[in-house]
């Protein structure tokens, strides 16, 4: 016994099975920005399809140069107060060894990373959700670098990094509810408060112009985040990133089922969109508890997030705000129920022997949860508000009305999601316009 004590002990020596999964599941993380901007681009009208594809792929480029430059030092560097980290070998990536592992970890340095990298990327793209059809590219842009810099790199260094205050607190989020889903949920409603609501927000109808592309979205997302969840716990030595792979498919399947139940009920019919949005529902809520909780204990979690995010899309027609693709009700909403169910379902026999409520722990990890969430909620949402209030005084956040109305892909892009220009028109391209009565001309020209 005392041989093995002392083997296991030893200095972790690189693993190439762990670091090739690793490798795919930071893939797979990747994809999800694209699957991202498929799903809200589907859900928008026709006139702002290619704008929200690129408020998402625009992400990749900016915080991946952020990321090299200094948001890796600053998420996962040497704590300074719990608040944020530093590591000047860090900057630019240029002081770290190509096979130098990870602190504990049988994988690189380099692997760890990238995989947070593609974290970094997808966050502020959930944001973009919240604000279709009105917000300038170049305003966007501006505030995915400031956000990333001020907002995420710190708040991922308190969940995740060495001395963070949440890390050391024990709060429990295995791949993202408070750092990824609460931080971009609040930072959303942060900014929609600012920059106001759409033209013509509960008088036009604003139905999603593509439900199969919003379909295809969705299974993107649901695919790539098994390498969000599973992949978090930097390999699968001891089963943990299999429980959670599990739990992942397990509480998505649940809130699926529990949106469509509560559609049904209310509204009296089965949707594509709400199957689509439970699907997302349940992957928020089980990212943050899935290596704590039981697959019983799963489907527990993602019915309740299937249910109650159903009810939270709601909350924007009644407070007012316009969350055009509800980034609030799904992934801030979401987050905040994952989060909190830790605290009640965390059996001790997955990430850690923390036990919830109903597992004879008490309250106590429910407190910590508490803690962890309002912390990233308050910060979020305030620096959000500060950032877009600062920059709709600047540089404008918001494109014209006219703008607006005529459709932002034209006015930001200068292109279309669909061209229509060469069907139907051959036989009848050089035929003589047909005369028009005075009658109907008095009412074309009114």
């Amino acid at each position: 016994m005392a041989a093995a004590v002392t083997l296991a002990a030893e200095t972790p020596t690189l693993s190439a099975a762990n670091t090739g999964f690793m490798l795919i599941c930071s893939a797979l993380v990747m994809l999800m920005t694209p699957g991202l901007a498929f799903f809200y681009g589907g859900m928008v009208r026709v006139k702002s399809t290619l704008n929200m594809l690129m408020m998402s792929f625009i992400s990749l480029g900016i915080v991946t140069v952020l990321w090299v430059l200094y948001g890796f030092s600053m998420a996962f560097g040497t704590d300074s107060g719990g608040l944020v980290g530093w590591n000047s070998d860090w900057v630019g990536l240029g002081g770290i060894g190509l096979t130098e592992l990870w602190d504990g970890y049988t994988i690189p340095v380099f692997v760890f990373l990238v995989f947070q990298l593609m974290f970094a990327v997808l966050t502020p793209a959930l944001i973009s959700g919240a604000l279709a059809d009105r917000v300038k590219f170049t305003a966007w842009a501006l505030f995915i670098a400031l956000w990333a810099t001020i907002a995420y790199f710190p708040v991922a260094h308190w969940v995740w990094g060495a001395g963070g205050w949440a890390f050391e607190l024990g709060v429990i989020d295995f791949a993202g509810g408070t750092a990824v889903h609460i931080n971009a949920g609040a930072a959303a409603l942060g900014v929609v408060l600012v920059i106001g609501k759409r033209v013509g927000f509960r008088k036009d109808p604003m139905r999603p112009h593509s439900l199969p592309l919003v379909m295809l979205g969705a299974a993107l997302l649901w695919f790539g985040w098994f390498g969000f969840n599973a992949g978090s716990w930097l390999g699968n030595d001891d089963g943990v990133g299999a429980l959670m792979f599990v739990n992942t498919q397990v509480a998505t399947a649940a809130a699926v089922l529990g949106w469509l139940a509560y559609e049904k009920i209310r509204h009296g019919a089965f949707t594509t969109l709400g199957a689509a949005s439970g699907a997302v529902s349940g992957l928020v809520a089980i990212t943050p508890a899935g290596g704590a909780v039981s697959p019983l204990g799963a489907i527990a979690v993602g019915a309740v997030a299937g249910v109650l995010c159903a009810m939270a899309v709601g909350l924007k027609y009644r407070f007012g705000y316009d969350d055009s693709l509800d980034v609030v009700g799904v992934h801030l909403v979401g987050g905040v129920i994952g989060s909190l169910l830790v605290g009640f379902f965390a059996s001790g026999k997955g990430q850690s022997d923390v036990q919830g409520l109903f597992y004879g722990g008490g309250l106590d990890q429910f407190w910590k949860q508490c803690a962890g969430v309002l912390g990233v909620l308050a910060y979020s949402l305030a620096v959000s508000a500060v950032l877009a209030f600062l920059l709709d005084r600047t540089i404008g956040m918001r494109v014209s009305e006219n703008d607006e109305v005529a459709g932002i892909d034209r006015a930001e892009h200068a292109e279309t999601a669909y061209d229509f220009s060469g069907a139907g028109g051959g036989a009848t391209r050089n035929a003589a316009p047909a005369p028009v009565a005075p009658a109907e001309s008095k009412k074309v020209d009114a």
